[in-house]
């Protein structure tokens, strides 16, 4: 059990609606001070909605949030940064002239907040367009921009929106060194995204959500550890289609150099080998964990199949993939 001091956000059964539809239904979280969180889910699924909640940006309809040990978000507000999103910048404002604005708001100035923004430019690869206007800066240059805005008061909690959404490959990289350096400073983390590798490369802690419901939570080592002994792997030469149609597989995914199979828990692995030889030479054969996109898509699937037709959530998208919630 977590001490609630030791919290850095609390969740107790908060709901949203809008309108007819149920963004969030009773959803609870802890998460403990000074990790990082990835809070997943398909499009639509309640992440947005949530965070929103947690920065009071809207209220929910039922249920209570604690932030940092209080009950008002905006009590802490000078302690958190949140990137939305939802991108805000003003285009015809100089990068320098942005930065000391957002800087002011959380009360620095003067040589110091000279000195922060210089750092924080070099620090993102943008100190030689300090002087250029945001709008004559890429996408991912905008979005670099707006991480150093949300974290330019050095913030004990940070929010983050979807931050690796648009940004290539070398900038993702890049935002991830950031975040593990934030981590090791002390600061806690909560982020959405839709890119599972990345999740689990950075988190301690995961929650995945779906139509505003919560499937799972809590450390990732634990939720692997709950789906271990699921997944085969077969490589070698012939014919592995038979494996696809044996008793007790879940999915299958096969090729003409091998397979990959989900198995119901308590299947016999050996079973599945002893098939796989029947019509194929099998130069590999391990038992894996699977990945967290594979947990992702058998839970959002199986919570998927359990809705009824009638319900007011059949509303909600339920398919995996980018887009807004």
């Amino acid at each position: 059990m977590i001490v609630m001091s030791e919290l850095a956000l609390r969740l107790s059964d908060i709901s949203k609606r809008f309108g007819d539809f149920q963004a969030v239904d009773r959803l609870s979280l802890q998460l403990p001070r000074g990790q990082v969180m990835g809070f997943l889910g398909p499009n639509g699924a309640g992440k947005t909605t949530t965070l929103r909640m947690i920065m009071g940006i809207i209220h929910p309809d039922g249920g209570s949030i604690e932030i940092l040990g209080s009950a008002d978000a905006m009590a802490a507000k000078d302690r958190v940064g949140y990137l939305p999103e939802e991108r805000g910048l003003y285009r015809k404002m100089t990068v320098i002239d942005t930065l000391r604005y957002f800087g002011k708001l959380k009360g620095l100035g003067g040589r110091s907040l000279s000195e922060r923004i210089d750092e924080s430019l070099a620090r993102v690869e943008l100190l030689d367009w300090k002087r250029r206007k945001v709008e004559a800066l890429s996408k991912g240059m905008q979005q670099k921009l707006q991480f150093v805005c949300t974290l330019l008061h050095r913030p004990e909690f940070v929010i983050l929106d979807e931050p690796f959404s648009g940004l290539d490959p070398l900038n993702v990289e890049l935002l991830m060194t950031l975040m593990r350096e934030l981590q090791q400073s002390g600061a806690t983390v909560i982020f959405s995204t839709h890119q599972m590798e990345t999740a689990e490369r950075l988190c301690d802690r995961i929650v995945l959500i779906n139509r505003g419901r919560k499937l799972t939570e809590g450390p990732l080592a634990e939720i692997r550890a709950q789906h271990a002994m699921r997944m085969l792997a077969f490589e070698g030469e012939g014919d592995f289609q038979p494996l696809s149609a044996a008793a007790g597989v879940i999915s299958a995914r096969v090729t003409s150099a091998g397979a990959r199979l989900e198995i119901a828990a308590g299947a016999d692995p050996n079973a599945f080998l002893r098939t796989a030889l029947e019509s194929a030479r099998v130069t590999k054969f391990e038992i894996q964990r699977p990945d967290l996109h594979e947990i992702f898509v058998r839970l959002v699937q199986g919570d998927g199949r359990s809705e009824t037709s009638g319900s007011p959530r059949s509303a909600a998208p339920t398919a995996v993939g980018v887009g807004v919630d």
